[in-house]
């Protein structure tokens, strides 16, 4: 019986790493390091794994500089006249502001403070009290708790929602400071998620946002989670989430991509199914994926979200030239879906960008025939 045991659990574990390992079929084989026959990423312009910005999807070098002065400095003016200067109900500024918030959060779980050190995201401390007016400062505050919330307690503890209640007032008082914007109610999609709110009163919350911005694929991408089976809804009402927002996407917008982050919440822990990324689908939402990606403008804040997550799928398909396609132009920053939600992003990245190298030249691709 033990026996037994063993072998199914050997059958279990291939079928988990069959996707990701590569199949003898399609040409590739694990070779050492350094191997003539290895595929060099290198080969075609890609970063090495260390170099890999984990902070972002994509580059922003306004934030970039911004942030690096807030941090060397712990001054917050640049921070604040860089939101002001940000269109209102724009993707750029939700970015940033959650850009803003982890960065504080971050230092302030590096260095919590104590007798001989100033706790770490002093800065921001000292902006909502120096400038309690300012929306922008106001926003990055809930977004900070709701990023800490997340991060240094459980959903469902006392903890995690004394810190949830917070953000909520913090999200109200932004809301009256920019009456206009958007990022607010944005904030509370999360809180909405982690508090619990009823299914009407979060749909209220979301009409407002349907109001000020009606095409935020942020705020779709928060508001989906809400929908998800593993939250407040279930696979089926996720679906007709994002497949509602995709049909009603004006055009150039990347909501069309929208059904393949419900996919991608609701994947199988365990994979049984050989040909699951060549399920039709699976294969529907990428290809809605694709449409919103060459559809959309280049300079769409959002667009490098939904690159990182076409290689994921890309990869799995084991289609490897469309997914070279995507590489090209996420490559050097890893701050996204799915690398995020690992405890090495730029490795599990580099994983998957690695594997998409070795398909593509196993079936007779090149640097030579790579189109950048």
């Amino acid at each position: 019986m033990e026996i037994l045991w063993v072998l199914m659990a050997l059958v279990m574990l291939g079928f988990v790493l069959g996707p990701i390992l590569m199949r003898r079929r399609a040409g590739i084989q694990q070779v050492a390091p350094g191997d003539p026959d290895a595929a060099d990423p290198a080969n075609y312009g890609f970063l090495r794994q260390e170099e890999l910005d984990i902070r972002m999807p994509g580059p922003d070098e306004d934030l970039l500089e911004v942030l690096d002065l807030v941090q060397r400095s712990q001054d917050y003016r640049a921070a604040s006249q860089l939101l002001a200067g940000t269109e209102v109900d724009g993707e750029l500024r939700w970015q940033r502001v959650q850009a803003f918030a982890g960065a504080a959060s971050l230092e302030l779980q590096r260095r919590p403070g104590g007798v001989a050190e100033s706790p770490g995201g002093q800065w921001l401390r000292v902006w909502r009290a120096e400038n309690p007016k300012d929306a922008g400062g106001a926003a990055v505050h809930a977004e900070f708790l709701v990023q800490q919330a997340w991060r240094t307690s459980t959903p469902g503890t006392d903890e995690f929602r004394i810190i949830m209640e917070e953000a909520r007032e913090a999200c109200g008082e932004a809301a009256l400071l920019s009456p206009g914007d958007p990022i607010p109610y944005i904030i509370e999609l999360s809180v909405g998620r982690g508090l619990a709110y009823p299914q009407a009163e979060f749909e209220k919350l979301w009409l407002k946002i349907l109001d000020r911005a009606p095409a935020h694929m942020g705020a779709h991408l928060a508001a989906l989670h809400y929908w998800c089976e593993k939250w407040h809804g279930s696979r089926e009402m996720a679906y007709a989430f994002a497949e509602a927002a995709a049909g009603r996407a004006p055009q150039g917008s990347l909501l069309a991509a929208m059904p393949l982050f419900a996919v991608f919440e609701h994947l199988p822990e365990v994979n049984l199914v050989r040909g699951f990324y060549q399920s039709e689908v699976v294969t529907k939402a990428v290809h809605g994926a694709l449409y919103a990606v060459h559809a959309a403008r280049s300079d769409d804040p959002m667009l490098a979200h939904v690159r990182h997550l076409l290689v994921f799928f890309l990869v799995r398909g084991e289609r490897w030239a469309e997914a070279m396609n995507q590489l090209v132009h996420v490559d050097g920053h890893v701050g996204a879906l799915p690398w995020t939600l690992t405890p090495d992003p730029a490795a599990d990245y580099a994983v998957y960008r690695a594997l998409a190298v070795a398909g593509y030249e196993a079936n007779g691709g090149s640097p030579a025939t790579l189109p950048h």
